[in-house]
């Protein structure tokens, strides 16, 4: 399902800053090498994660779910210079690959990128974060919200992505696993006092949760 019209989008990356050249290739080399290119934040969205870090400048970004590496990239633009990004995958077979472009940026130094079930690594992260980015496996989405809400600072964010699943999530009839854990993760957060949120239909949802 598309949300918006794909001239629409065009246009709106046409008006957008553009990635970088290093973003640029790591965006070229995924949809060349590796399955799954679709999960790459891409463009937009990049550009999008990349302003709301620059608007908090964070000292400690967590994310889960690292992928190829470029929504870390982008994160990682708004950090301030003592500042980190804690980025943990559980797919080791794209280790090098993502290493390889996280070497080559100006945030070598500043990117934390751990091989690890998150679900036993983010326990043994120290707080507070600032800024929390997840997209992982869907079903354990309400999970990590739960292993992070207590670490995040007052007046930080939680970024969720895949939050409208390709529109499933409003169709009465997809009643896969996935599909119903996000329905019952939206609705968790929407029921939360602890944050004020915003569901953004940005590529294929993005829940902006800010902790009071």
């Amino acid at each position: 399902m598309e949300f918006i019209d794909s001239n629409i989008e065009a246009y709106s990356q046409a008006f957008s800053d553009p990635e970088s050249d290093l973003l640029k290739e790591l965006n070229r080399e995924t949809h060349a090498l590796i399955l799954q290119p679709r999960m790459l934040s891409g463009h937009l969205q990049g550009r999008f994660l990349a302003l709301i870090a620059k608007i908090l400048q964070p000292t400690l970004i967590l994310e889960i779910g690292t992928y190829t590496g470029y929504s870390a990239l982008c994160l990682a633009e708004g950090l301030r210079k003592n500042g980190r990004i804690i980025t943990i995958d559980i797919n080791e077979e794209l280790e090098k690959f993502a290493r390889s472009f996280f070497d080559r940026s100006p945030y070598a130094t500043q990117i934390d990128y751990r091989i690890a079930d998150a679900k036993d690594e983010v326990p043994k992260i120290e707080g507070p974060l600032d800024l929390v980015f997840i997209d992982a496996d869907k079903r354990n989405y309400a999970g990590y919200f739960d292993l992070v809400i207590d670490k995040v600072r007052s007046g930080g964010l939680i970024m969720v992505d895949n939050v409208l699943w390709s529109g499933k999530i409003i169709d009465a009839s997809a009643q896969d696993k996935s599909t119903v854990a996000l329905r019952d993760f939206n609705q968790k957060c929407l029921e939360d006092d602890r944050v004020e949120k915003t569901l953004l239909p940005l590529r294929d949802g993005l829940l902006l949760l800010r902790k009071k």
